[in-house]
């Protein structure tokens, strides 16, 4: 184990945050498009790719453990506290490369993820005020075609009696 397991680690969990970011781009799309019938689909694939971020998480803090004991950091060391500790510029700035992007990516993420949340909100009050406004007298048709007034509810008491 070693600092190119580890920024072979990097690379794969940058190409899964772009897999995020193109998962969260097409549920925007499905949500300003209106297809909200596609969106349990898009809403699963998104969380299939956050549980394998979540593996690759715990794959890359095992990773910088083992690289914190061979370059004499702690064990609790952070990406930070491991290009502090890198022994050659090489591995210095290809450290600081990955933590950059890996930085960048998560910030338009979270703002994909803001907009989405966003557009969600505005779809279930679009879907409130639709339904509020809803009409529930029932109108049939009548033999020429036209509508006429649902008959009045029945009554279990005749109250002429």
């Amino acid at each position: 184990m070693g600092a190119q397991e580890l920024s072979t680690l990097l690379w794969r969990e940058r190409e899964l945050l772009e897999l995020l970011m193109f998962k969260l781009d097409e549920e925007q799309l499905l949500l300003t498009a209106g297809k909200s019938r596609w969106l349990p689909f898009a809403t699963r694939e998104v969380e299939q790719v956050l549980e394998r971020l979540r593996q690759s998480g715990l794959e890359r803090a095992i990773e910088v453990s083992s690289l914190a004991a061979e370059w004499g950091t702690g064990d609790d060391a952070t990406l930070r506290a491991i290009i502090a500790a890198a022994p050659t510029d090489a591995w210095r700035d290809n450290f600081t490369a990955h933590l950059k992007a890996l930085t960048e990516l998560t910030a338009q993420i979270a703002d994909l993820r803001d907009s989405n949340v966003q557009f969600l909100r505005a779809a279930t009050r679009a879907t409130q005020e639709t339904l509020a406004n809803m009409s529930l007298d029932g109108a049939t048709y009548d033999s020429r075609g036209g509508t006429e007034s649902a008959p009045p509810p029945a009554q279990l008491f005749d109250g002429r009696m």
